[in-house]
């Protein structure tokens, strides 16, 4: 049996065009190095799974080559280290690299140290590093990549060049998540892309992970309510049918579908944000100008602003108010389900017959 590789390795870019969500940070590099104006101590630092080791080892692989013919094949792997300061994050372990650090390397114009995980290094090595980072020699250059800036000692930062990684957008995620299925020929819904970039929140690789497991459990046909159902997440159609018994002021059929959605086994904290994020999304449907700040699918925003044609701005802002406010005191009831319910009762009798209800 052949090996399987998860997407995450197979699809790990190998140059800057191939970093998703990333492109502030990715042009920066490149003209940098293009202008021969890089830094010697860089921090990457942003949420986990947004691209920062592989920027590191990307640029890494560009240092040496930047200097020579760029027709040349060669990778110069053998002139980049990498440390994990998970579990090498003693004094000696930084002693190590400021003893190496010495030796120019013999191909080549630069030696490039890769730290990742930068803030686990305990104070000590933070100390024994300061002096080596502060004046490197000129043939070495540090990355520095960490989940925890705010870990990261005042004297370390000021020594490094910063770059702030941020969050992929679910549309960025979405786009790339296409291009995955097309190239393995996977049947999919792009509602079922969308719903694995929502849940990854915001982290290429965890929406990787996820799409994996997903191709796994629907044998490579990607449908919505498939996903929706694994992951234990509601589409978008889900929603739009509640809303549509909300707006009716049916208070027992929106009492009846929640119970349906229990036994599903859907997670009642999760429900009443993903209410919310509906919401929040009629609000923003109800004008062209807002429409862009929605991280949803051309037929989705075209539904939604559809449904909210004969929905005031007032009822959805009250509606807002009222989902929020449990939210907040969800955690500080016993009897979770008559909580929701209750806020579900509200919301199917919000401005009844045109009358205003008291929002607690």
């Amino acid at each position: 049996m052949e090996a399987f590789m998860v997407s995450a390795l197979k699809y790990r870019p190998t140059s800057f065009e191939d970093v998703v969500g990333q492109q502030n940070i990715t042009q920066t590099l490149k003209n940098s190095l293009e202008k021969n104006q890089l830094a010697q101590a860089l921090l990457f630092c942003g949420p986990r799974g947004v691209g920062k080791t592989s920027c590191a080892r990307i640029l890494a692989k560009q240092i040496n080559k930047s200097n020579l013919d760029q027709t040349t094949q060669d990778d110069f792997a053998f002139n980049i280290f990498e440390l994990d300061a998970a579990s090498n994050n003693s004094v000696e372990d930084i002693r190590k690299i400021n003893e190496q650090v010495r030796i120019p390397p013999q191909v080549g114009s630069h030696k490039i140290y890769i730290i990742d995980e930068a803030h686990m290094l305990s104070k000590a090595a933070f100390n024994a590093f300061l002096k080596t980072l502060e004046e490197p020699p000129k043939h070495v250059i540090f990355i520095l990549a960490t989940t925890e800036k705010n870990k990261i000692i005042p004297t370390i930062l000021s020594r490094c060049q910063v770059y702030d990684f941020k969050r992929i957008s679910v549309n960025d995620i979405q786009t790339y998540l296409v291009k995955i299925a097309q190239d393995r020929n996977l049947k999919f819904e792009e509602s079922a892309l969308f719903l694995i970039a929502q849940k990854a929140e915001g982290a290429l690789r965890d929406a990787l992970s996820i799409f994996d497991r997903m191709v796994s459990f629907t044998r490579g046909n990607l449908s919505a309510i498939g996903v929706a159902d694994n992951l234990n997440l509601l589409d978008h159609q889900t929603y739009v049918e509640l809303g549509e018994i909300i707006f009716k002021n049916d208070i027992h059929g929106i009492l009846k579908e929640y119970d349906e959605l229990l036994k599903r086994g859907i997670d009642p904290l999760q429900f009443i944000k993903g209410l919310g994020d509906f919401f929040r999304n009629l609000i923003l449907a109800k004008d062209t100008s807002t429409l862009s700040l929605m991280e949803l699918s051309e037929n989705v925003k075209i539904s939604y602003q559809n449904l909210t044609k004969t929905i005031s701005p007032e009822y959805l802002i009250d509606a807002i108010t009222l989902i929020n406010s449990f939210e907040i005191n969800y955690k500080n009831v016993n009897n979770k389900r008559v909580h929701i319910e209750l806020g579900l009762m509200q919301l199917a009798s919000l401005h009844f017959n045109g009358e205003k209800k008291k929002v607690s």
